[in-house]
């Protein structure tokens, strides 16, 4: 991996029966306030929730605190098969790694040396988009909403913002959907950017109070407001703007996957960019961005009510010792492998309890 001025480049080989059948490198973006090691579990998890295939061994260059629990996740992705994560010292391994690091210098090197030949690439898409919706200037501060579910259960709002074309990770937020029953995205939406013009408002009368500190995410309202989808979305999110009377301070469009066609309010037909102008580019990057990152926090969102449930059947274990079991071992699995003396250290846990959460978990 390479890392430089927020952007980092992770060089990935293949390796089979000890020979190198492939490589391939990526991107990742705003990684400026991540430390090396959660920007390399951050992607080998993103990386291997969408491979088809899970090796046997993973080389990394450095270890990572999370390597049991994510060793434990590749196993079950990989029917029950061990899957071990290991940082080699010598011989033939860690010179892949090392020939692997010194490749995402190189590439990332090279992508810098194109980007920086292309200033205006961000300059030119924003241009285009303002042409295509005939907004009054460039859309500098672009937020985009998206809802991630599995039928209806653990639903989360995805709010992604890029200014000036690039991504600025520290505005990002995510809403667990608490009013909508079942699987119904439109209603969710509707609840997100509910929520999300509310605490424009708080921010708003926050600013008046000396002292009072609104949350930066949410106090500058959207040069454009895009959300993941078509017609049904967009209306949610109109009637919404209605609601705060700000339909007609933030422009919004609907971006919708199949055709990638953009749909405002007050025109039936679709709005298409050329199919490789900039501006659609940075549209699809958007939407993009959005959909993993609400895919991301539905997955740990899942993962946390899995815990819980089978911690909470225990007697004796509430949210405030759950938390902190949790907080101590990582994972259920890392609970049931410490042995009950360990599980008894922690504060408000008896020898007794800690025997049986030992039982209650085999």
């Amino acid at each position: 991996m390479a890392r430089a001025d927020g952007e980092a480049c992770v060089q990935v080989f293949f390796i089979r029966s000890g020979k190198l059948i492939g490589r391939e490198y990526f991107i990742l973006e705003g990684t400026e306030e991540e430390a090396d090691q959660e920007v390399l579990a951050e992607f080998v998890k993103q990386f291997y929730a969408q491979a088809a295939f899970v090796p046997n061994t993973v080389l990394l260059p450095e270890e990572l605190a999370e390597a049991k629990i994510i060793s434990q996740w590749l196993k079950e992705r990989k029917s029950g098969q061990k899957v071990e994560i290991t940082v080699p010292h010598q011989d033939v391994n860690r010179e892949l790694v090392e020939m692997a690091a010194e490749n995402a210098v190189e590439t990332l090197n090279a992508l810098r040396t194109r980007w920086e030949a292309d200033k205006n690439r961000q300059t030119v898409a924003l241009t285009e988009i303002q042409e295509a919706l005939n907004l009054s200037e460039p859309p500098n501060r672009i937020e985009c909403y998206d809802i991630s579910t599995t039928q209806g259960v653990a639903s989360v709002g995805s709010m992604v913002v890029f200014e000036q074309g690039t991504p600025n990770k520290k505005l990002y937020r995510r809403f667990n959907i608490k009013s909508v029953l079942g699987q119904d995205d439109f209603a969710s939406m509707e609840e997100v950017l509910t929520r999300r013009f509310r605490r424009w408002r708080t921010a708003y009368e926050a600013e008046k109070d000396v002292g009072k500190k609104p949350d930066p995410a949410f106090a500058i309202l959207p040069d454009l407001l895009l959300v993941d989808g078509g017609k049904g979305q967009l209306s949610r999110a109109v009637a919404v703007l209605e609601s705060y009377n700000l339909l007609d301070r933030v422009p919004i469009a609907a971006l919708a996957e199949k055709e990638d066609e953009l749909y405002i309010p007050g025109q039936h037909a679709s709005i298409t960019l050329e199919r490789h102008s900039q501006g659609l580019y940075l549209l699809q990057r958007i939407r993009d961005e959005a959909h993993r990152f609400a895919i991301t926090a539905h997955r740990k969102r899942r993962g946390q009510q899995g815990l819980a449930s089978r911690l909470d059947v225990i007697p004796g274990i509430g949210p405030a010792r759950r938390k902190a079991l949790l907080n101590a071992f990582g994972s259920i699995e890392g609970i049931k492998q410490a042995p009950a003396e360990k599980i008894a250290e922690i504060k408000g846990i008896t020898m007794e309890l800690a025997q049986n959460i030992k039982l209650q978990l085999e």
